[in-house]
């Protein structure tokens, strides 16, 4: 296992403090702000230590205030209810004694019954399209000086575009992207936090599906984006070690927002999960 998931399994585990309470750790590499996926995975591992013999099935987030990269993050999980078939739980996250965060989850026994789903679409497999780490060396020129270092710097979960976009001067185009999605190296067979870390990759490409109209990309100065909500929907069994197709639209932006959906899907074709994220996004003048 490589050194950076190493790290990124550290970081989304949690420390049980107490009966419901537990504190996260901050990203090193964070700059301005707390990664939104850091603290939607954090979360979902807190609340998840509450829970045995369930699965999530779906979590429902708001994004209240900029997470501090320089302080621990304060998780506590409350237990709304446990029913016969499901359970829900509310997550509160807090900084300076202020909350920055908070999600409803709701987990579920097993069970069998209907069927059916969309189609995947039919697009090349990752196989067929450049490693991520190449695909940045050959456009490391283009950035910046004092951005090029981070820029290739190694990832944990390595993300592969269908139809890649410049960095800083895309052509405009329409809100629709799709992206082959794992970790970099395989997690163990008992390895029980695949949902988790779902959960973290979910927001690292959603959200800028609503930039593309106009031609605007995160690596822009002119660029303001930010997490407002976020939810999901677990549907089927999957590993993160193993490629998902993550295929994403962008119904609608105004007023200084931009609405997401995300359908991700097995190599396989079956449908794993389902997201949805609205976004501020805004241009500085």
């Amino acid at each position: 296992m490589s050194d950076t998931l190493k790290s990124l399994l550290d970081l989304i585990n949690v420390e049980n403090l107490e009966a419901d309470l537990f504190l996260g750790k901050v990203s090193k590499r964070s700059l301005r702000r707390v990664f939104g996926g850091h603290v939607i995975a954090q979360a979902l591992v807190a609340a998840t230590r509450t829970i045995e013999g369930r699965s999530i099935h779906s979590l429902h987030a708001n994004f209240l205030r900029p997470g501090d990269p320089k302080k621990p993050i304060m998780y506590e999980v409350d237990r709304i209810r446990d029913g016969r078939s499901f359970s829900s739980r509310c997550v509160v996250a807090r900084q300076h004694d202020r909350i920055i965060y908070y999600m409803s989850a709701s987990f579920q026994t097993p069970e069998t019954g209907v069927e059916h789903q969309i189609k995947m679409p039919d697009v090349p497999r990752p196989d067929e399209l450049p490693d991520e780490m190449d695909r940045r060396k050959s456009l490391v020129h283009l950035m910046p000086e004092d951005s090029r270092d981070r820029f290739l710097s190694e990832r944990a979960i390595e993300v592969r575009p269908i139809d890649p976009r410049l960095p800083l001067n895309p052509e405009p185009a329409p809100p629709v992207s799709q992206y082959w999605v794992r970790a970099r190296a395989v997690l163990p067979t008992d390895f029980g936090l695949h949902e988790c870390l779902l959960a973290y990759a979910s927001d690292m490409t959603l959200a800028e599906t609503a930039l593309w109209p106009h031609a605007m990309t995160w690596y822009q100065k002119r660029t303001v984006s930010a997490s407002l909500d976020h939810s999901m929907w677990f549907y089927r069994p999957f590993r993160l070690d193993e490629w998902l197709l993550f295929d994403q639209s962008s119904p609608s932006s105004f007023g200084g927002r931009g609405l997401n959906f995300g359908n991700i899907f097995s190599i396989d074709g079956r449908l794993i999960a389902a997201m949805a994220q609205e976004g501020m996004v805004r241009q500085r003048q």
